[in-house]
């Protein structure tokens, strides 16, 4: 088999890429066997891409008009849709699930994100979701909202596994972390296995432009710098919380990955695999669209290496200088969170309007 860069993130860097898209034409025209073939390691679900698949083309028609004539809800031909291509997808994984022990090979799915702030109806749909896929290799996709971040712990502790998605600071990712360490002490046999989404672009995006606001040439000069910085400062609390369980058993469910989420480059003007290079690390996963894996396909730098303790200790002087400027990263994260549910929230509507519009 041919080692293409993707298989190179993930030996000798440990990196798991994972796929930031799932359609049924990435499943039915076999373009998701290739991914994997080609290094693709786990896959999360988009509503985004599933709109648009809906809108674009003819592949849920026959099913939407079957369920349709059923008398089922517009929401309710929606699950009935996602989790037909997640079973379908989860099948594709399994041989890397199998492969990996468990570490890898999984596809994720998320709750409603009307429910963020939501509890209890979180924690009584992530079960539904869990029961009704079925499948070893799913994890349900929960928001590290701070009503759901309770909800975390106890779905780990029932054995589901979980992806947490929409972390944006490093105090919620440390109660990410913690809700994690306190269901799998070593030495217990919890199964579950979690990731902790860190969301990278969307930190730059709302630091550039507070830095641009500012003006000064101490700003200007830290553009670029916030997300990668805050992201070496949240590998440092996973170094803290899970570095005993990554020495004595190296693919333990005691570990809770770090997961790069939206790492696809924003800003033209940067270098276009900023959020891939400077972001390799051990127990990682990377999520990447596919216009980004086509990209580390081409031209991951040959120089590529992990981040190292050094790096760890630039990124403390890097957000003490960026506070020093004025930016409040309690702040910023506040913002993302509460953006990011919305934009989720309106990306889930927008979905079930294209599939009320097929009805």
């Amino acid at each position: 088999m041919t080692m293409s860069n993707l298989h190179k993130l993930h030996r000798p860097f440990n990196q798991s890429p994972w796929l930031d898209n799932l359609s049924r034409d990435l499943i039915n025209s076999g373009k998701l066997h290739r991914y994997v073939e080609d290094g693709v390691r786990g896959i999360t679900s988009n509503p985004t891409i599933l709109e648009n698949a809906i809108k674009s083309s003819s592949l849920y028609d026959e099913q939407i008009k079957r369920l349709a004539f059923e008398g089922k809800s517009t929401e309710e031909i929606y699950w009935k849709i996602i989790i037909d291509d997640i079973k379908s997808a989860a099948d594709i994984l399994l041989p890397v699930w199998n492969e990996s022990n468990g570490e890898d090979g999984y596809v994720s799915l998320e709750v409603s994100p009307a429910l963020a702030r939501d509890a209890q109806a979180t924690l009584e749909q992530a079960r539904w979701i869990w029961n009704e896929v079925n499948a070893k290799n799913l994890m349900v996709k929960v928001p590290a909202t701070d009503e759901c971040i309770p909800v975390i712990h106890t779905l780990l502790q029932e054995g589901i596994n979980i992806n947490v998605t929409l972390i944006f600071s490093l105090q919620d990712y440390q109660k990410v972390a913690k809700a994690h360490a306190d269901t799998h002490l070593l030495g217990t046999t919890n199964p579950a296995r979690s990731v902790a989404s860190f969301f990278i672009s969307r930190i730059d995006s709302e630091v550039d432009k507070r830095l641009n606001a500012i003006g000064t040439p101490q700003a200007l000069e830290l553009r670029a710098k916030a997300a990668i910085a805050q992201a070496y400062l949240a590998y440092d609390i996973f170094l803290d919380a899970f570095s005993k369980a990554t020495v004595l058993e190296p693919t333990t469910p005691a570990i809770q990955r770090l997961l790069w989420a939206s790492t696809s480059t924003k800003n033209p003007e940067y270098d276009d695999l900023l959020y891939v290079s400077n972001l390799i690390a051990p127990y990682t996963v990377n999520t990447l669209p596919e216009d980004t894996i086509a990209k580390i396909v081409d031209h991951l730098p040959e120089g590529a290496r992990s981040l190292s303790l050094l790096d760890i200790k630039q990124a403390l002087d890097t957000t003490e200088a960026l506070r020093a400027v004025g930016i409040d990263f309690n702040e910023v994260g506040d913002v993302l969170t509460s953006e990011g549910v919305e934009k989720f929230q309106n990306s889930f509507k927008s979905l079930l309007e294209a599939i009320e519009s097929k009805k």
